[in-house]
């Protein structure tokens, strides 16, 4: 083990992340090693607590406590588990961290970004940078629940296995509540309401798609092989004449692609939907047609809003919120569409 260091910043090293210059400086670092001396105060900039992203400047203090010599036995005891990420991308998934605890990470997942490896989908995804996750923990967290690649919004990962377990429970058994805020075609009527349709995996047939839920009228759904009953609410939170509009949505049951194929079923597919709504058909009203035109972006305005569960360690009552994606923030601005304008919960009794 080396001795306590206190090394000086010097002027290239200016704003960069204390990680990677602890890294360069001290290749046998891994990043779990870094986290837990931050977590345990044991490296300090100006006297001071830091984190592993703090940026440094030029004529700080940085002091480094004794580190293990380089080696593969120093390297082997540090290295954590899980592939390599790229530091763009661990940039990334730290800055999407909406909140943590020491038994949670609730994430703002990108659109784009698959939770999960599969066909198609290539090797990253959230499951396979959570090693950019770990703040000092030497198990990766896992996820508990999942969002298409292209739905955006709040992804909650346990940090260890009993509130993994519990969290896959809570889900389960309902008792978590998930909102989610989309842009439609037209303008749904009534403006509140239940959609009750089964879904069945589509791909019957030569040149079916077989990602594609079919829905299935509720009279139809015990008589058909492989249907599932589907329910969602739905509110219209605002609207751009009945051209489009703003609706929250809530997944009672958790079905594939529910939501895309329940406002689809209803005439009022989410904007950008070209699975379910054609995004090449322009939308002049009144609903179908999943694109605006215009300036509006071609990506799926899609996005969960906010996720309620119970703690599974605290017992406390949570609600975590995400912001809009960018796309979905410049078609609220180019509207005038604001955030701040909606209750947080439309189905609520009071709201």
């Amino acid at each position: 083990m080396s001795a306590v260091q206190t090394i000086i910043v010097g002027d290239d090293d200016a704003e960069m992340r204390l990680d990677r210059w602890l890294r360069k400086r001290f290749p046998q670092l891994s990043q779990v090693a870094i986290e837990k001396m931050c977590r345990k105060g044991e490296l300090r900039v100006d006297g001071g607590r830091v984190k592993a992203a703090t940026r440094i400047a030029p004529g700080q203090q940085v002091r480094v406590p004794p580190l293990p010599e380089p080696g593969p036995e120093a390297e082997r005891s540090e290295r954590p588990l899980g592939p390599r990420v790229a530091d763009s991308d661990a940039e990334m998934i730290q800055a999407a961290v909406l909140w943590k605890d020491e038994h949670i990470i609730a994430l703002n997942k990108p659109p784009g970004l698959p939770s999960q490896g599969g066909s198609g989908l290539g090797g990253r995804h959230v499951d396979g940078l959570t090693t950019a996750l770990l703040f000092g923990f030497k198990e990766r967290p896992k996820l508990v629940h999942r969002l298409d690649k292209d739905t955006s919004g709040v992804l909650l990962l346990a940090r260890t296995d009993r509130v993994a377990r519990a969290l896959s429970e809570a889900f389960r058994s309902r008792t978590t509540r998930k909102i989610y805020w989309a842009a439609v075609a037209g303008v749904p009527h009534p403006r509140m309401g239940t959609i009750r349709y089964g879904l069945v995996k589509g791909g019957q047939g030569r040149g079916g798609d077989h990602e594609k839920m079919i829905a299935v009228h509720p009279r139809d759904i015990d008589k058909t092989e492989g249907a599932k009953r589907a329910t969602t609410d739905y509110a219209v939170l605002d609207a751009l004449a009945t051209r489009a509009s703003w609706c929250a949505l809530v997944p009672i049951t958790g079905r594939t692609h529910q939501l895309r194929a329940h406002m689809a079923e209803l005439g009022h597919p989410i904007v950008g939907d070209g699975k379910y709504g054609g995004s090449g058909q322009e939308n002049l009203g009144d609903g179908w047609g999943a694109q605006l035109g215009g300036e509006i972006s071609k990506k799926l305005h899609l996005h969960a809003r906010s996720i309620t569960f119970d703690h599974p360690i605290t017992k406390k009552r949570m609600t975590i919120t995400a912001p809009l994606p960018e796309h979905m923030g410049r078609t609220w601005k180019s509207v005038g569409w604001h955030e701040n304008d909606v209750p947080d919960d439309p189905f609520a009794d009071d709201a």
